[in-house]
């Protein structure tokens, strides 16, 4: 499958990428597809035994880092077509980045940054990706998605590349700060909801409103 996917990703590059060739369907299909892939459960590798990790491993390498890496390197040669792919690229792109694998969650995360960049080139804000990620990231941390250390990477990756750029260092930094503080209190709130400490529990329903 992964043979089949990057040659699907190859014959897009070259025969559906440019002007009038453009293929929207067919770009979102690959995304879509590489990301389904990328999260199916037997590519989960911390659900298994250390031994059978091990020898998935050994045999064919974590393949989610690899896919993850086409999906990036794919998004980024859509070039000025970015834009056709904001809000509806978010969920995909979210619930891949929450896959808990940490050199795919380093080299994912960056495209948040780049479709944020997208929009306030185009628009002056980027209200409707703040608007998806805010919405979405709701339900995957429901759905046992999200941890502190995707909290933390998020934060640090994503305010580095917003300093780096003048315009979005303040809107970018506000946006991180929102982020952040929602997802802090979604995996705070996931985390009592089996506590039979009905105070703390309590506690952080309240913050989460």
């Amino acid at each position: 499958f992964l043979r089949a996917i990057n040659q699907f990703a190859m014959t897009l590059t070259e025969m559906f990428l440019r002007n009038s060739d453009f293929e929207l369907q067919l770009w979102n299909n690959y995304f879509h597809l590489a990301v389904a892939f990328l999260t199916q459960d037997s590519l989960q590798l911390e659900n298994f035994s250390q031994a059978k990790r091990n020898s998935i491993v050994t045999k064919y390498g974590d393949m989610r880092a690899v896919i993850g890496a086409s999906i990036r390197d794919m998004w980024y040669n859509l070039g000025h077509r970015k834009i056709e792919f904001i809000p509806g690229m978010v969920g995909p792109i979210l619930e891949m980045t929450l896959v808990p694998e940490l050199e795919l969650r380093r080299s994912t995360i960056p495209i948040f940054f780049d479709m944020m960049l997208c929009e306030y080139q185009q628009t002056r804000s980027f209200s409707r990706f703040e608007d998806e990620i805010l919405r979405k990231l709701d339900s995957e941390v429901e759905g046992g998605r999200g941890d502190e250390q995707y909290k933390q990477l998020f934060e640090s990756i994503l305010l580095s590349c917003c300093r780096r750029h003048p315009e979005l260092a303040e809107p970018g930094e506000n946006f991180v700060t929102l982020v952040t503080g929602l997802l802090e209190r979604l995996l705070d709130y996931r985390a009592v909801m089996n506590d039979e400490n009905k105070t703390y529990s309590m506690s952080c329903t309240v913050n989460l409103l």
